[in-house]
């Protein structure tokens, strides 16, 4: 049975489908909320699109930073020719990338950017602040940071991992008041520029890409880092191999993920996945991608940044301007390392109740994926609130993994504005 967030059966609301003419609005204006709302232009349906273009991208990334992702991972989705990352390399007349070729996340930037001013149109900065039942109207009410009140026939989130970052309950008591300044733990989410950290002893926690690229920028900028990593030993990517020959192909096939059946299957089929019993749609989503380095990353951290496997921090708390932790390996008595900042490169957790938008009356009747705090989904990204559309990394427990990605833009954009002509048919 779903569930919702607080553990009961929330009651199904009836509200119609909304009139026609009201727009529909997108929340946030990254690869999927820009995808999305492409799509809906396209279909000549009324968009409005709230928030800062590719907003997470320009801030929650650091200076110097590459895409994990191959080029033919990342284009954003409009059903008509010219719109993949390519197309906009080669009108500007910058070369090719290929797989050989990291994507430096400034590339990514200007190319959301150039997308959205081809493809979108404007788009609102301003902040929703609220989203919830407007039953006079039989729409959504979104309700904007400068005062206004919009009436939508449909409000898709599309606001990416922004307020999900996580911080483990170990490293807490370094940040008693919450980020900032005078924090001695941060997440990485929360920088744009590492050098900060020059001449420091930082601590990075985590061993994906996050943490070792942090590690390596940190570095490079002339900071003392180590490396604190949980599993027995460091994943990296494998190089790509473009020609690789047919029985290799066979044996492992390519997907916008990287090589093997598992990730093909789920790239391939996202609706498929659904189908699964939720029990193996979140293992799926817990273990399909494991944390792991990029293959290009390797020669910056090997042998150059100290890193400590198969360890973990049991407890944390703060020594003056220091940040003391009590490390537990798999044997021998547990040891302190004191340092001047940690950074969590620990991930993000999927939960409805952090996006502060949707407020308590709608909230409560968002049925979840049983297990987790992630909205379940129809097969067209609606949720149990008629008119209420989820996409990216809130979508992966109900599609699978891809939706974690810039190559599920094309599945979700494609589903939800079909939806919308359903809808305008229908009404």
């Amino acid at each position: 049975m779903t569930q919702s967030l607080s553990g009961q059966r929330p009651a199904r609301r009836r509200v119609a489908d909304g009139h026609r003419g009201l727009p529909w609005v997108v929340v946030g204006a990254g690869p999927y909320g820009l995808s999305v709302a492409a799509h809906l232009r396209a279909a000549g349906v009324p968009v409005r699109v709230f928030g800062e273009v590719m907003g997470s991208w320009r801030h929650a990334m650091a200076t110097g930073m590459f895409l994990k992702s191959t080029p033919d991972a990342v284009d954003l989705s409009v059903p008509e020719p010219g719109g993949r990352l390519a197309d906009f390399r080669r009108l500007h007349g910058e070369p090719r990338l290929t797989e050989l070729t990291p994507i430096p996340c400034e590339v990514f930037v200007r190319y959301g950017q150039w997308f959205q001013k081809q493809y979108v149109g404007d788009v609102d900065p301003v902040r929703v602040v609220g989203v919830d039942h407007t039953e006079d109207r039989g729409a959504l009410n979104v309700r904007l940071d400068d005062g206004r009140h919009i009436a939508a026939a449909a409000v898709v989130v599309a606001t990416g991992l922004n307020g999900l970052a996580h911080v483990p309950a170990a490293l807490l008591p370094l940040a008693p008041e919450g980020t900032g300044p005078a924090a001695l733990v941060s997440h990485t989410s929360h920088h744009s520029d590492l050098s900060c950290f020059a001449g420091q002893r930082v601590a990075v926690i985590g061993g994906g890409q996050s943490a070792l690229e942090s590690a390596a920028l940190m570095h490079e900028a002339g900071a003392e880092v180590l490396v604190l990593v949980r599993e027995r030993k460091v994943r990296w990517g494998s190089v790509p191999q473009p020609d690789r020959p047919l029985p290799r192909r066979l044996a492992r096939p390519a997907s916008p993920l990287g090589p093997g059946w598992t990730l093909a299957a789920v790239c391939r089929a996202p609706g498929a996945v659904r189908r699964l019993p939720p029990a193996a749609r979140m293992l799926l989503f817990r273990r399909a991608l494991g944390p792991s380095g990029g293959w290009w990353l390797r020669d910056r951290v090997e042998g150059v940044v100290p890193v400590r496997t198969a360890c973990r921090v049991v407890r944390a708390e703060a020594a003056g301007t220091e940040a003391r932790l009590e490390l537990a390996g798999p044997a021998g008595p547990p040891e302190t390392l004191t340092v001047d900042h940690v950074l969590a490169a620990t991930g993000y957790r999927l939960d409805l109740g952090t996006l502060p938008f949707l407020l308590p009356e709608v909230l409560r009747d968002v049925e979840c994926v049983p297990g987790s705090k992630a909205p379940r989904l129809s097969s067209r990204f609606e949720s149990s609130v008629p008119g209420l559309y989820f996409t990216g990394s809130l979508a992966a427990p109900t599609f699978g993994p891809m939706l974690r990605f810039v190559a599920g833009t094309r599945f979700a954009a494609t589903r939800i504005a079909y939806d919308a002509l359903q809808r305008a048919i229908r009404h």
